[in-house]
């Protein structure tokens, strides 16, 4: 080994550790699921998170799921006692299975906050390294502050990409007539980067004193507006699931904002380098 370097099996170790102390942690254990009745709470439990008034299209059919663990992938999910409150599902992307991209994780709505989803997360990633797997991938909706602090400054992943409209037209109850944008998460299981606690030289969009986005600049007008700032920010609203479901108008003008921003700086080479207080940190 070179100097500085760690043993790839400490690391296994290391990250099945972590999977475990989290797990006790949140009071529940992670395991995967691989019968037609596990596949089908799992597609449940995951139409009643996505679904909360019960209207909308289920985001996972029990058979796919079935086929997807029969082919290899990661369908996990946590138990606290004989209750199935969360699940997580990925599957293979080229080339050469070397990266794992995690499509959809939920947590029972009675269970947020609660451990649960960095649990099975840290599971995922064990489970990942026990196959020669050390990439995995993600996307979340980056209007969503507080998956974006659990991705990037509990984890040390990287936002490595604003993907527009990336889903087309949703029609499940939590994301209907929102938009699909996008972050895609890249985290690199061996190497947890430490994020960015720099303050923003220049904020390009807040909310106002009425909870709407206000723009410093968009579009074209950004290249000039940065000028020679070496760190901007972008503050989002702290809690948007909860604006969608008492102002959906306005969450949905903060999903036009955060696209004619974010994306024309990431397109010219601004990356993000964390979050803080709800406000995304980029840096040239």
């Amino acid at each position: 080994m070179t100097s500085g370097s760690v043993d790839p099996q400490l690391k296994l170790q290391a990250a099945a550790d972590q999977a475990r102390q989290a797990a006790a942690a949140a009071g529940v254990v992670v395991t995967q699921l691989s019968t037609a009745q596990q596949a089908m709470d799992a597609a449940e439990l995951l139409h009643r998170i996505w679904n909360p008034d019960g209207q909308g299209e289920t985001p996972m059919e029990p058979g796919l799921l079935v086929a997807l663990e029969h082919a290899g992938n990661y369908v996990g999910g946590a138990y606290a006692g004989d209750e199935l409150i969360g699940v997580t599902v990925g599957f293979f992307g080229a080339p050469q299975a070397s990266l794992m991209h995690s499509h959809i994780a939920g947590v029972a709505a009675h269970a947020v906050g609660t451990g649960v989803g960095a649990a099975m997360k840290l599971d995922q990633r064990t489970w990942c390294l026990q196959r020669g797997v050390r990439t995995m991938e993600w996307t979340f909706d980056p209007l969503i502050a507080r998956n974006a602090g659990f991705n990037l400054n509990r984890l040390g992943a990287r936002f490595t990409e604003y993907l527009p409209h990336f889903y087309g037209e949703m029609r499940d109850g939590t994301n209907a007539g929102q938009g699909s944008d996008r972050a895609l998460i890249t985290w690199d299981l061996l190497q947890m980067a430490p994020c960015s606690s720099a303050e923003p030289e220049l904020v390009l969009l807040r909310p106002d004193d009425d909870g709407a986005p206000l723009r410093y600049a968009q579009g074209n007008d950004i290249a000039e507006a940065v000028g020679a700032a070496g760190v901007v920010g972008l503050q989002i609203p702290a809690d948007i699931p909860a604006m969608r479901q008492s102002q959906p108008e306005l969450s949905a003008r903060w999903r036009t904002a955060l696209r004619e921003t974010m994306h024309p700086l990431m397109q010219t080479g601004w990356q993000v380098h964390g979050i803080k207080e709800s406000t995304y940190l980029l840096v040239r």
